[in-house]
């Protein structure tokens, strides 16, 4: 859990460094942070699953590191884990390809050998199709001479297309050439993007109505009212919160109605049959529908329910994982929705975490959580995924908009 003064891993810039074995992952990590954040070894296959690890990199700001397995893992166990450096590819903003003396050189003689990077260029076609932006380095300069590093960045500029940045975690050399291109390499909307900034403006009144029920264990407030919450100040709005046993109360003590009301999504109904006229409404879900993921997408997906039927299978897919809670919203709440609405016979399969099947053939829709503790790459990948599937695929705070019946009356 992050401390109270950090920012959330899911909402920091992603780094994934990969490589093989061996190739110094680790120990450029360490070299770019300034930190022995992760465990060297000269005995391939020290890193098995992936390590996440948050920090702060001067001139970018909050980060995660993303430290994999080496992608030549051999054996049942090795490929485990290459299957799992491959998930880490849907996570990543930004990638690292690693390449050192192994790629290049004969050992026994130290003499340049000719390019051995296929397997790097099945990798990077990976980092492509996911739309990663990435940067190749050549590590461990300090065990290759001048001439040898020389052929072999000719080589890699002409074989993959792109100028290898030359490191030695070493002597940390090409460190600095490392932070000046993730900055460049940045994606257009990091550090830009707000919770609340499309449906705010400076100075609205903003009323937060928050049930606290057993999801909400007390003394605390769950991660998307706490990021909502930040948004808004920053924002500069003037932020008020309540319960929904007390929100007309609240309302009642203003001079004039608030500007928006953003609530919990289980209670749509109930707060728009008592909101002001005046009052724009949405969800904590519904926003993080559009900051985590395609709010479009969602909005259109949404009108497959209408043609669900009680042979229908539909994926509940959260982002967190607990034990189950007898007023869940995904797994009590909208099965039994759409169970009253279409039939007993409607089917659901639920899967927490980063269980996310490859194959969506058999469903006629997916419903997803906000997404909170997931970055955005992530959820985007799995919208992808369905996109390419045919597979409609909404979110839980426009799916109870929906069967609320204000799917046309809520700010997105």
């Amino acid at each position: 859990m992050a401390g109270l003064n950090e920012t959330p891993r899911a909402e920091r810039l992603h780094i994934g460094i990969y490589g093989r074995r061996n190739n110094g992952k680790s120990s450029l990590i360490n070299a770019i942070t300034g930190q022995n954040i992760s465990l060297v070894s000269d005995f391939a296959g020290t890193t098995t699953d992936p390590v996440y690890k948050s920090m702060e990199l001067h001139g970018i700001g909050p980060v995660v590191f993303i430290d994999t397995a080496g992608f030549d893992d051999e054996g049942e166990l090795g490929q485990m884990r290459v299957e799992r450096t491959l998930d880490a590819v849907n996570k990543t903003d930004i990638a690292i390809v690693v390449l050192s003396d192994e790629n290049i050189l004969i050992k026994e003689e130290k003499m340049f050998k000719g390019l051995d990077i296929e397997i790097e260029k099945e990798w990077i076609s990976n980092l492509k199709k996911a739309k990663v932006p990435y940067l190749v380095v050549i590590n461990k300069i300090d065990k290759i001479s001048d001439l040898n590093l020389e052929k072999a960045t000719e080589n890699i500029s002409d074989e993959l297309k792109i100028k290898p940045i030359l490191t030695s975690a070493v002597d940390k050399k090409g460190v600095a050439l490392i932070r000046e291109e993730l900055i460049r390499l940045l994606p257009e909307e990091y550090s830009m993007r707000s919770i609340t900034g499309k449906i705010v403006k400076d100075g609205d009144t903003v009323l937060l109505v928050m049930p606290q029920d057993i999801q909400a264990p007390k003394g605390r407030l769950i991660l998307p009212q706490v990021q909502t919450i930040r948004d808004l100040l920053d924002n500069k709005c003037l932020v008020l919160c309540a319960t929904a046993d007390t929100m007309e109360s609240m309302i009642s003590k203003l001079v004039s109605p608030p500007d928006l009301i953003i609530t919990d999504s289980q209670i749509f109904g109930d707060v728009y049959a008592k909101k002001p006229k005046e009052s724009r409404l949405t969800s904590f879900s519904v926003l993080f529908a559009d900051f985590k993921g395609d709010i479009d997408y969602y909005r259109e997906s949404v009108k497959a329910i209408e043609n669900l039927t009680e042979n229908s299978r539909v994926l509940i897919a959260e982002a967190c994982t607990h034990a189950p809670l007898e007023e869940d919203i995904g797994r009590v709440k909208i099965p039994n929705r759409l169970k009253k609405k279409i039939g007993e016979g409607l089917t659901f399969d639920i899967v927490a975490g980063r269980d996310f099947p490859k194959d969506l053939s058999k469903y006629d829709l997916i419903i997803h959580c906000g997404g909170c503790m997931f970055n955005r790459k992530y959820v985007l990948s799995r919208i992808e995924a369905a996109k390419e599937q045919n597979i409609p695929m909404t979110n839980y705070g426009v799916v109870m908009a929906y069967l609320a019946g204000i799917i046309d009356k809520i700010d997105f």
